[in-house]
């Protein structure tokens, strides 16, 4: 009898059991599609695993014969294999456990670090110091360009949707199994070079510097961070009045050039700004109440002027050894900042070409007599694809019963952290059971995403498409936020987010657009009163309640 709950459920890893939301949550936020994971998962498995053998950390013996062991889909949730990454901290010298689970996970309840037999690997190790001083000795990485023009050349070979065959449609699709492997693998390795260049700079700014908050203001306005770039788009447009000829000739080349982005992009079954214009609109809403002053260059000049002036004067207090440490650690994680932020783009920017073929097969199988919600496509796996789009009448009741089961996942809050086999999902909480409220005076906690104090009424926010009135003053209270979430922040004075880490984008964008952050701040869009009055403090990593 299978154990799983959605059908598209992974087996846990017995040699690394513990599994955390973390991180993935801001990639796959809800139930994820039988789909998009069976098209996708799988690759993404095999690209993680290939950047970790280039940086050195992992050999093929480490996987064993499990298929899927980093990533996996429980309940329908995904999660990250944090014994996994654990392994990597172990195996990389400077690096500790908890260093690692505060910039992945954040604040969990994980339990301790406990070793085991193989973890250490001192060949692996001698690896991994390699390519950290590769790392910190890198200038430039062409390959990422290299990837946008192979990107561009996929894209262009893709047939077009009204005239090509299913059959071609469906060879698109899985051609692009190959594509998402190399470019999810790339967005992967810079991921953990951005990882060992930041901890190494917050090394040097705690041990030596005696200032572990020095890091983010290091990491402030550093420019070129293209998960930043829509709020920069969407603010010129802000400035516009709508349905002018101005606004209405440079809207559509917004679309063009950002359309790929959207609430749970990764997801193919979601919406994105070039599919549904309407999430779009509704942020450049957002932003026309602020005045000129609330532009994101500003802010980003300002963090830039006091980054310049931080890191002078952290160079004035280190001797030239370490100095010459601190130098390179910053370049490299600026660079490296930039890079993942860039990888993930263009992943993003390919995956949106793989989902308008999916959207065209989706609209065939309607016109065939099947769901009137696209959606409902990505209700099936991609073997069983080709049939449905084929007959999708012969997949009613299949699908009557996978949307009734995903529909009550959704209701559910799965477990943040589990070890050995999750929870059966009769034990989650619901998403709409009452939470105490949290009361004038009290504070909450989190990880300090960008520095300064700010106050604001609350506003909490839920979906993207209803921003419910965010308006200068405001902050900004959200479950979890993904790159097409943050053009909202131009909008908010401060931001709080339920859950986030370190390396989160929401954390990068914060920094880059100059808005005070506290990420992994739990529960804090149930107990946060709506109207409450806020002090958050993105520096110290603390919310404070100053009315209820």
């Amino acid at each position: 009898m299978s154990d799983r709950i959605w059908f598209v459920d992974d087996t846990p890893s017995k040699r690394f059991p513990l599994y955390n939301r973390g991180n993935i949550g801001e990639v796959f936020p809800v139930v994820v599609s039988p789909l998009t994971w069976t098209l996708y998962g799988g690759q993404a498995e095999l690209g993680w695993r290939d950047a970790w053998k280039k940086f050195g950390v992992l050999r093929d013996r480490d996987f064993g014969t499990e298929p899927m062991g980093i990533l996996g889909c429980f309940g329908g949730y995904g999660y990250l294999n944090a014994s996994y990454i654990r392994v990597f901290a172990v195996r990389t010298p400077g690096l500790t456990v908890e260093d690692m689970d505060h910039q992945f996970f954040g604040e969990s309840e994980a339990p301790p670090y406990a070793a085991r037999p193989g973890d250490r690997d001192l060949l692996a190790s001698l690896r991994v110091v390699r390519r950290i001083l590769a790392t910190l000795s890198t200038k430039a990485l062409p390959a990422l360009e290299e990837d946008k023009r192979r990107v561009a050349a996929w894209l262009h070979t893709l047939p077009a949707a009204g005239d090509a065959p299913d059959d071609s449609l469906l060879a698109a699709l899985r051609s692009f199994k190959a594509e998402f492997r190399h470019l999810f693998g790339r967005h992967i390795l810079m991921t953990f070079q951005t990882s060992v260049a930041r901890g190494l700079l917050a090394q040097i700014c705690e041990q030596k510097l005696r200032d572990p908050t020095l890091t983010n203001r290091l990491l402030g306005g550093i420019g070129e961070v293209e998960s930043a770039a829509p709020s920069f788009a969407m603010w010129e447009l802000s400035r516009l009045d709508a349905g002018t000829p101005e606004f209405d000739t440079r809207f559509p080349s917004f679309l063009a050039e950002l359309g790929s982005r959207g609430p749970n992009e990764w997801e193919g079954s979601s919406e994105t700004w070039g599919t549904q214009p309407e999430l779009a609109l509704a942020a450049i809403d957002c932003m026309r109440a602020a005045d000129d002053g609330r532009s994101p260059r500003v802010h980003q000049d300002q963090l830039a002027r006091e980054r310049e002036a931080a890191m002078v004067l952290a160079r004035s207090r280190l001797g030239a050894g370490a100095r010459f440490q601190f130098d390179r650690a910053l370049r490299s994680a600026t660079l490296f900042s930039q890079a993942r932020e860039r990888s993930k783009t263009t992943v993003v920017r390919a995956l949106h070409g793989a989902r308008l073929v999916e959207r065209e097969l989706a609209s065939r199988a309607r016109d065939r007599g099947g769901p009137t919600d696209l959606a409902d496509m990505w209700l099936v796996s991609e073997a069983e694809l080709p049939g449905y789009v084929r007959a999708p009448a012969e997949f009613t009741s299949r699908l009557d019963e996978r949307r009734q089961l995903r529909d009550r996942l959704a209701a559910l809050v799965p477990p943040f952290v589990f070890e050995g086999t999750p929870p059966p999902p009769e034990t989650w909480p619901r998403r709409d059971a009452p939470v105490e409220t949290a009361k004038a005076g009290a504070t909450l906690s989190g990880i300090p995403g960008c520095p300064d104090v700010a106050r604001g009424r609350a506003r909490v926010v839920t979906d993207p498409l209803d921003p419910r009135g965010l308006a200068p003053g405001d902050v900004l209270v959200a479950p979890i936020t993904d790159p097409a979430w943050t053009p909202l922040f131009v909008a908010a004075e401060a931001v709080v987010v339920d859950v986030g880490a370190e390396l989160s984008h929401a954390i990068i964008v914060a920094r880059e657009l100059g808005i005070p952050a506290v990420v992994s701040v739990t529960g804090a869009t149930r107990s946060i009163p709506e109207g409450a009055l806020l002090e958050v403090d993105g520096t110290a990593g603390e919310v404070r309640v100053l009315e209820a």
